[in-house]
Formats: structure tokens, C-alpha cells, sequence
């Protein structure tokens, strides 16, 4: 094969890499403050709940994180969330886990299963594995929590590690009322 063809065929491959990319990714930024919660969409599989449905959970404070198994951001990331799920369910907080892959493997729910049980998750788990609730929150990172409050609508958002007393503050403030 000619070398121009050989660069032809690994530019088509980066191409459709980063064309399918900017797909998954979207072309906005993620949901605003103030807007209501997407619902929950393709959802192959409910772990550790029913299905949920965002009408549902009117009247209680809901935490939404976007987190993949395989993400070290995400995996610093759940011991406190499922903290904040611990200290607060009681009191009216809702925490789901949209569990979407980065890589083939994380599609798999026998792995899901093994890493909700290796961090003590017991929370409501959507694998979000079409990337339709994905897209619905405009969601663009690993690992992305909104907070909504009891109308449901978007009252704290943070992409990635940190923040962790004032996503803390903020349920507790919106727990109040």
C-alpha cells in the first residue's frame, strides 16, 4: 500500500473517531441552572431500583451523576457520593447513578454490578449505555453531578472531582427548603 494511502485510511479512522465524538458529546454545554431535570432515557437496565421516572421524584431533593466505572475521576468521586446518599436519604434525597461507558467494556453489566459492589453503591444505578439520558442533560464530562431540588428543577451542577462541601451544602439547604 502507498504510503499517501496508508495516511488516507488512519486520517478517515481519527476522522470518524472524532466525528463520532463530537456526536456523543453534542455541540452545547450541559443544562442550566434553573431548568427541570431531563428524564431519564434508554436506560438498558435498572440496578439497585426500579425504573425511576422524574415525575416520580417531585418533592424530593435528587442527585444525578454521570460516572463510568472505568474513570479515576469517577471512582474518587463515589465515596462521597454514596456518603451524601447515606446521610441524607432519610431526610428525602435521591441520588441516581447514569452510569455511561467511556470504553466497550463498561457497557458490560456484570462489570456495572461488580463496581457497584466494590463501592458500597446502593443507590438507584441507570445504565445509560445509548447515551440517551447522556445527551438529554447535554452532559460533555466524567464525572458530572446536578442537584435538583423538590420541583425538579437544576439548582447545582459540578464536572469532576472536589466541591464536596458544597454539594453537601447544597442538598442540605434544599432539604430545608
Amino acid at each position: 500500500m502507498p504510503v499517501y494511502a496508508r495516511r488516507r485510511v488512519v486520517t478517515m479512522g481519527v476522522g470518524a473517531t472524532v466525528g463520532w465524538w463530537a456526536w456523543l458529546q453534542g455541540s452545547g454545554s450541559a443544562i442550566s441552572l434553573g431548568q427541570p431535570m431531563p428524564e431519564f432515557q434508554g436506560i438498558q437496565a435498572w440496578l439497585n431500583s426500579p425504573p425511576l421516572r422524574v415525575k416520580d421524584l417531585r418533592g424530593h431533593v435528587v442527585a444525578v451523576q454521570f460516572w463510568t466505572l472505568g474513570c479515576i475521576n469517577c471512582q474518587r468521586t463515589l465515596p462521597h457520593v454514596t456518603q451524601l446518599d447515606r446521610d441524607y436519604r432519610e431526610q428525602g434525597l435521591v441520588v441516581v447513578g447514569v452510569h455511561t461507558p467511556e470504553f466497550p467494556y463498561e457497557r458490560d453489566l456484570g462489570n456495572i454490578r461488580a463496581a457497584i459492589d466494590r463501592y458500597g453503591i446502593e443507590y438507584a444505578v441507570a445504565v445509560d449505555n445509548q447515551f440517551k439520558t447522556w445527551q438529554a442533560y447535554q452532559n460533555r464530562y466524567w464525572p458530572h453531578l446536578f442537584i435538583a431540588d423538590q420541583k425538579g428543577q437544576i439548582a447545582f451542577h459540578h464536572i469532576g472531582e472536589g466541591a464536596y462541601d458544597e454539594m453537601e451544602q447544597t442538598v442540605q439547604a434544599l432539604l430545608k427548603g
